[in-house]
Order: structure tokens, then sequence, then C-alpha cells
């Protein structure tokens, strides 16, 4: 896959600033692909996509995603105060 091409964000439409993530997203799934690849030489493809979507599920390194802050329970419930 061709590496995208990238403009200055603030030059970027909300249309293209998500497109170029889901394809940031698809350009790292065929980068972990290909170091699954590596490391597990004997295994078929169906078992390589069952090691991407584990590490997808599980992401070593980022527990609770990739985001900063405390977790919370999703949905958030909203206090009288919030409203």
């Amino acid at each position: 896959m061709a590496r995208p091409k990238c403009e200055p964000a603030t030059e970027l439409t909300p249309g293209q600033k998500l497109k170029l993530s889901l394809d940031m997203f698809v350009f790292g799934c065929d980068v972990m692909r290909q170091n699954l690849r590596r490391t597990h030489a004997a295994a078929d493809d169906l078992a390589i996509e069952a090691l991407l979507q584990d590490w997808l599920r599980t992401r070593p390194g980022a527990k609770h995603g990739d985001g900063v802050g405390v977790p919370v329970a999703w949905p958030r419930m909203r206090g009288a105060s919030d409203a």
C-alpha cells in the first residue's frame, strides 16, 4: 500500500482528516501484519489475521487505549449537576 500523502492538518477538511486517519489505520495494520509474518514464519494467512485481531484487542502498552486520562464506564452517567 502506498504511503498516504500528508497535507498540513490545518488545510484539511474534517472529512479529509477522517479519511487520512482511516488510511493511517489500514497502513498500520499492514505494517503489523508484516511484523507478525516475520515473527511467526510458519503461520498461514488465517493465523496471521487471528494474531492481528488479538493484537488490536489487547494492544500491549495501551491497556486502556491511547487516550489520556482516567478510564470511566461507558456510557457515562450524567449527574443532576451535569444537566
